[in-house]
């Protein structure tokens, strides 16, 4: 009898040593599945591909803002950008009041394509280990950023009749306006070389140079924009009174080049779109700008200057505040999340919240309708985002740090 339970409790034990092993196996299979998967998805290793369909040496649209169109020059068919895509020589890109774009060219550098601007990519070739971009600007504004370029690249923009060619480690804007038949040029880092009817000019950091005529008519100091103060950035004031909040502007001078005025905007939306405009007034002359009653809500606020020689700054780069009521509301609650990956890094947060809540992630910003269904598209190689909600009225917020995979609230804040 003893012997009999020996054995059997010997047995016993083998099955079991067997069976844990086989579910340690398991387990490490499965995570190892699971890991893969993961991982595919975050490498997007799932997405559709269209690269037979991309042109050989075709630049990419890495990120966008709004209305943004590109009218192919193959077909003339005129498309709007909703995911990251390509743009081949010959096509033409046009941003409306909303709408901006940043684009990757064939030599790494980088254009941004600013509201309301057309343009057109006349040439994107490698040949012999070089490359050739050349974009010619319409109208509007476009930013250049170049790297450090090997000596057989060129990196070109034409605007009004000029060719500027830009070198290694630049950082510049070019300004044109159809209307005027006037271009600007502004370098802040490296240098170009400028071509107007055959009559050359280097241009370099921390200046200033415009063309008109067939001919640059004046260079001198880049003139920077004036630098606000009040309302600090991200502010929040307090209606007191319920009739509305007295708002002083100030601002100080950025550069020592003599200042003629100063031109400022004050408006509803960060796009500053003229069904949103409170304030546009030029010649102001004094470092300051008061405004009446301004009721609960969010503003924006940008200024640029003009020289005593004629040259006018850049805008620069808008500050927000917000006029809240004293007394608060409810707490915010958000409902029926949902993500939507259209390609690449971009992605359509939706869902449903308080109509009229001001909703901000990564840069961009929209507002609840008057159902409280919201749709905000962003962009981000993370698998998370931070959605913040405001409630303009009553100065109430809330955060969700969103899973951009799941479509699940990871943490609040």
């Amino acid at each position: 009898m003893e012997k009999q339970y020996k054995k059997f409790y010997v047995e016993w034990w083998k099955i079991r040593k067997s069976t844990i092993y086989g579910l340690i196996a398991f387990i490490v299979v499965t995570g190892a599945v699971v890991a893969g998967v993961w991982w595919a998805f975050q490498s997007n290793f799932f997405a559709q591909q269209a690269a037979a369909d991309v042109p050989i040496n075709a630049a990419r649209i890495i990120s966008f803002e709004g209305d943004v169109r590109i009218t192919r020059a193959a077909t003339r068919e005129t498309i709007l950008v909703t995911k990251e895509t390509y743009v081949a020589a010959g096509d033409t890109i046009q941003t409306q009041g909303d709408g901006r774009a940043v684009i990757q060219m064939i030599d790494q550098s980088i254009y941004s394509v600013r509201s309301n601007s057309t343009v057109v990519i006349r040439d994107s070739s490698s040949i012999f280990g070089g490359t050739n971009v050349r974009v010619a600007l319409d109208d509007g504004q476009i930013n250049v950023r170049t790297n450090e370029q090997p000596e057989n690249t060129e990196n070109v923009v034409e605007m009004m009749d000029s060719e500027t060619q830009l070198k290694s480690q630049t950082d510049a804007s070019f300004n044109a306006d159809a209307y005027a038949q006037g271009g600007e040029i502004r370098i802040s880092r490296g240098t170009v070389e400028t071509s107007v009817a055959g009559e050359r000019a280097t241009i370099n950091a921390n200046e200033f140079a415009a063309v008109a005529n067939g001919q640059i008519t004046s260079r001198e100091k880049l003139l920077l924009p004036p630098k606000p103060s009040s309302p600090a950035n991200m502010s929040q004031v307090v209606d007191a009174s319920g009739r509305g909040v007295t708002m002083a502007f100030a601002w100080a001078d950025e550069s020592s080049i003599p200042v003629a005025s100063y031109y400022i905007q004050i408006a509803r939306s960060p796009y500053f779109s003229p069904d949103s405009m409170l304030v546009d007034r030029g010649s102001v002359t004094a470092h300051g700008y008061s405004l009446a009653q301004l009721p609960p809500g969010t503003y924006y606020w940008r200024l640029k200057t003009t020289s005593r020689a004629g040259q006018t700054s850049d805008w620069n780069e808008s500050w927000r505040f917000s006029v809240v009521k004293s007394q608060t509301n409810p707490s915010i609650d958000v409902a029926d999340w949902k993500v939507e990956n259209v390609g690449g890094s971009v992605f359509i947060i939706s869902g449903r919240s308080h109509p009229g809540l001001r909703v901000r992630a990564l840069g961009r910003q929209t507002y609840a309708a008057g159902d409280g269904v919201f749709r905000l598209q962003v962009s981000t190689p993370l698998s998370e985002a931070a959605i913040e909600f405001t409630d303009d009225m009553s100065g109430n917020r809330a955060g969700f740090v969103l899973g951009l995979r799941s479509s699940k609230v990871l943490r609040k804040f």
